[in-house]
């Protein structure tokens, strides 16, 4: 069974965010870093080259698979920055109403700039994320 190639490294957070070359995404970044990090009340920690984590949690699938992974995270994407929420999203629709410019896919939710969403949803969104994760996992 393949083993899982995004892990948690010792890189530096704050380097990775300081290396980006676009300031208002470096700034979405560090807004996004505070958002998480109050939700999750861990420190962030960077998985693989390009992704910011949150807390952890272990999974093991039906199928015998298994890994270690982070309860929410982000990474600043070259089209958008993606909002990895693993708590699903069919349970926030009325939330995803409100929101504003996004998309999303199975964990991920995609927006261009923080200035395009509502930040008292997002931050809710990530709330209920982390909780509903942490609920199934422990």
């Amino acid at each position: 069974m393949a083993e899982l190639k995004t892990k948690i490294t010792n890189a530096s957070v704050d380097k990775f965010i300081k290396g980006i070359k676009d300031e208002q995404v470096q700034d979405d970044c560090r807004k996004i870093l505070d958002i998480m990090q109050k939700a999750t009340k861990a420190e962030p920690k960077m998985w693989g080259t390009s992704i910011v984590g949150f807390g952890n949690y272990h999974y093991k699938y039906a199928s015998g698979r298994e890994g270690d992974w982070f309860l929410v995270g982000f990474s600043p994407r070259k089209q958008n920055l993606t909002l990895y929420l693993m708590g699903g999203f069919q349970e926030n629709e009325e939330l995803l109403a409100s929101l504003g410019k996004y998309s999303t896919g199975k964990g991920c939710l995609y927006i261009k700039k923080l200035e395009d969403v509502n930040s008292k949803v997002l931050k809710e969104l990530v709330n209920r994320s982390v909780k509903r994760l942490k609920a199934i996992t422990s």
